[in-house]
């Protein structure tokens, strides 16, 4: 499985970015996809899921309401439309695909798979 993530870059404040996550090498019929982030000197965190039965989605609080997720499960894909951003939100974003259904959509050992990173910057 590969997981191919795009859509970074440098905005400023207040600007907004769309993330993509395609995954190639296998179907999925449980589980979501979702993104974490990691900033400079700071613990990978959980950022959202877009989980494929029901099509049932989670933030983390610091998102919540500013970003959405969104899913196609027939092409294997993820989007992640990001508003309003923050210095705060810079970080390289990874796209990761957990197999199975239940609990722990924001633990990241609970997650199969993970994409390279994409960069997202935002300059105050």
């Amino acid at each position: 499985v590969q997981l191919q993530a795009s859509g970074g870059g440098l905005v400023q404040a207040g600007g907004s970015l769309r993330l993509s996550c395609a995954a190639s090498g296998r179907t999925f019929s449980s589980g979501g996809m979702g993104w974490f982030r990691q900033a400079p000197g700071k613990d990978r965190e959980f950022v959202s899921i877009f989980n494929w039965n029901g099509g049932s989605t989670y933030y983390h609080y610091s998102v919540k309401g500013r970003f959405t997720i969104s899913g196609n499960n027939a092409k294997n894909m993820v989007y992640l439309q990001m508003n309003s951003l923050t210095p705060e939100d810079t970080a390289v974003y990874y796209c990761a695909v957990k197999t199975e259904d239940g609990s722990g959509w924001s633990l990241d050992y609970m997650y199969d798979y993970w994409g390279q990173g994409t960069q997202v910057t935002v300059s105050s």
